[in-house]
């Protein structure tokens, strides 16, 4: 391959920015699209995270409200959080709180409707594959509430020096069987309230919800910082909140938070343990944050524009369109580009690439500016004649708009593979809504050794522009490969760890025995070059501050090994091996749910209350934690791994916006003062 050639492929897999959509699905409390039942309400809705050591808990109480004559069973869903796994599901029984158990999905729902059948209470939450969590609770007795609990745990990565949270509540709404059966109630009645505590050992500058000037945000200390969002509060001169004329909230936009770390931060090598027998097995999440060394590359570029113009883009596309045209009008002397849309079928605007004159980008926007979107999405041949006709020589780019649901023509994950890997090409995949294909995605830029980055429609953008930019334009890691000497460690996951970009964290789990001293190795290429980044740290023979990383590497198996299942065909092995780790862990995914029965019924199956047990040592040591000074979890202090400059950041590194980063801009109508001046109301209290 061409030292001149990038092999960068851009996949931006998004919608546009909430303001430009008229109505937006949302989650909700669903009914029969008949209407022939009225619908219960949801009451109350408290939304706590924390945020700390590399990973975040987010915890969601509700209450549902039957104000009918008639008792009711409450069926609620939102959409799957990226990376998300449900850990623990409590219901309120006769005014105590049971905690629900995993068992395989067939199980659970069987036990569920025996449950509803002979009138006792039970609750039951399922995952729809990519798609929604759904709460099943039976019954909402008439004018009585009920009460529910649930929480999820997520890894929360920092790239170029910004962390990003969100709460999911905008449906995507590509679901088109559930849409014909359901309608949503989305409404709270009652109190709506999100709370979000960050604890961060680095000092972080700022925390931003761009899209939410509702929020408080106080600043503690250099480290710890909080949100807060209400439907109905005063703020009193102690800074308490007060409840106060309570508005109803709907559950139909995003709840989006962003945090910047200081400038100057080393590069380094982060350990988070969790052992509570040091004669036993140890579990480990190291994450590795590379210094900005990766040299910035520059060549002429070949552009691909890869436009979904099926149905669901009605309402998006003349923005879409202009989002192309300040793009196009953007490119150097030396480009060049083309156009391919896709529906059910395919359409080339250009045979091959053509010069970026004023001419070829005019037609091309006057041809785009007649186009309805309508019908199915095939989006195997978008992307099949997007991946034609690439040079060598040439750096080349593709952009692909689409909601990454594939309807028409091939469908299959294992031919989408196959084709990525008939090219030498790198993915980076913007996947944006939150029901798009994201399993799909994420797999192609995996195979690609690409990278994934996930959108909302109350994202700031910013962060994902310039660390988008960055990456295409600068060398990375290649086929990194992780070594372990001194310390038996097993189970690393992901066990294929593919390519590192500029600013990206590589977090890494796994299990150990022993303790002490290691050398740990990072074995990379990077423009083609080999290259070794060691350090050596001790991995401590007890540890029981951070149980839920435990949790964290089972799922990132769980991941692995859906991948694989979904890569290479059903496999009863593979399926049974999901099924076990989240039995044993407790998490919700597609082929386990988490039911809630009274104790005695739990007894009578002989359901062992792991989760239960598992749960009050979470709390117990998050409680703990919370007590005290973010603790400062970096592992190579005294022998840095990456020796060189700091962690990337957008600071001072960011360089000149290319075409890609003003279309997003336009795309998500976002002006730029408000990116780079917009002020964020802070109450500080450390001073």
């Amino acid at each position: 391959m061409s030292s001149r050639t990038l092999f960068a492929v851009l996949i931006a897999t998004f919608g546009l920015a909430a303001t430009s959509i008229a109505t937006a699905d949302a989650a909700g409390l669903l009914t029969p699209s008949d209407h022939r039942l009225p619908p219960l309400d949801i009451g109350d809705h408290a939304v706590a995270v924390v945020v700390e050591d590399g990973y975040a808990i987010t915890t969601i109480e509700q209450t549902f409200r039957n104000p009918h004559p008639r008792e009711y069973e409450a069926v609620y869903s939102f959409p799957v959080p990226d990376g998300a796994a449900v850990s623990e599901f409590t219901y309120w029984i006769d005014g105590k709180p049971v905690t629900g158990e995993v068992m395989p999905r067939e199980t659970a729902r069987q036990t569920y409707e025996t449950e509803k059948a002979a009138g006792h209470e039970a609750a039951l939450a399922e995952q729809d594959d990519y798609k929604t969590f759904d709460i099943t609770v039976w019954p909402v007795r008439p004018n009585q509430d009920v009460r529910t609990r649930l929480s999820y745990i997520q890894a929360a990565k920092i790239d170029t020096g910004i962390g990003r949270y969100i709460y999911p509540l905008e449906d995507g709404g590509v679901d088109e069987v559930r849409k014909a059966f359901w309608t949503s109630e989305s409404e709270v009645k009652g109190r709506f309230s999100f709370d979000l505590l960050l604890r961060s050992a680095y000092p972080v500058d700022y925390v931003r919800l761009p899209d939410h000037p509702d929020a408080t945000i106080t600043r503690e200390t250099d480290g710890i910082w909080r949100v807060h969002i209400d439907n109905g509060n005063t703020t009193t001169e102690e800074g308490t909140q007060q409840p106060q004329n309570i508005q109803s909230r709907r559950l139909d936009q995003d709840i989006v938070a962003y945090w910047r770390h200081a400038e100057g931060l080393p590069g380094r090598v982060d350990l988070v343990t969790h052992r509570a027998d040091p004669t036993g097995r140890g579990t480990f999440m190291m994450t590795l944050t590379p210094g900005d060394d990766l040299k910035p590359l520059s060549s002429g570029a070949d552009w691909s524009f890869v436009l979904d113009m099926s149905g669901s883009m009605q309402g998006k596309f003349p923005t879409l369109v202009e989002g192309v045209s300040k793009g196009l009008g953007k490119l150097r002397a030396d480009d060049r580009f083309r156009i391919v849309l896709f529906n059910d079928g395919m359409v080339a605007l250009h045979s091959g690439f053509v010069p970026a004159t004023q001419d070829n980008v005019e037609s091309a926007l006057r041809t785009l500016r007649t186009v309805t979107p309508a019908r199915g999405t095939n989006l195997f041949a978008g992307l099949e004649e997007g991946l034609s006709g690439a040079d060598a020589d040439r750096t080349s780019i593709l952009i692909l708009v689409t909601d990454g649901v594939a309807n028409m023509g091939e469908t299959d994950q294992r031919a989408f593979l196959e084709l990525i890997q008939k090219r030498d090409i790198r993915l980076f995949t913007f996947v944006m809504g939150n029901s798009a294909n994201r399993p799909l995605l994420w797999a192609l830029a995996k195979e690609s050794g690409g990278t994934t980055f996930s959108i909302s429609n109350s994202d700031d953008i910013v962060g994902s522009i310039l660390s988008a930019v960055s990456k295409v334009t600068h060398e990375a890691m290649r086929d990194i490969q992780i070594s372990i000497d001194g310390v038996r460690t097993t189970d690393l996951t992901p066990s294929r760890l593919g390519s590192l970009y500029r600013g990206q964290q590589l977090i890494v789990f796994g299990h150990y025995w022993g303790d002490g001293p290691a050398d740990v190795t990072l074995a990379t290429r990077i423009a083609g070059r080999n290259q070794t980044f060691s350090t050596r740290f001790d991995f401590p023979a007890t540890a029981g501050a951070n149980p839920e990383i435990e949790r964290l590497w089972a799922f990132s198996r769980i991941e692995e090994l859906t991948f694989e299942q979904k890569a290479f065909g059903g496999n009863a092995d593979r399926k049974q091996a999901v099924t076990d780790l989240a039995t044993e862990f407790g998490l919700v995914t597609p082929e386990t749910s988490m039911i809630v029965v009274r104790d005695s019924v739990f007894a009578a199956m002989n359901v062992e209350r792991r989760n239960e047990q598992r749960i009050a040592i979470e709390t117990q040591a998050r409680t703990q934690r919370t007590a005290q000074a973010p603790q400062n979890r970096r592992a190579d202090a005294s022998s840095p791994m990456f020796s060189g400059k700091p962690q990337a950041s957008y600071k001072g590194g960011g360089g000149a916006m290319d075409p890609l980063g003003l279309l997003f801009i336009v795309l998500m109508g976002l002006p730029l003062i408000r990116l780079f001046f917009g002020r964020v109301p802070v109450r500080d209290r450390s001073k």
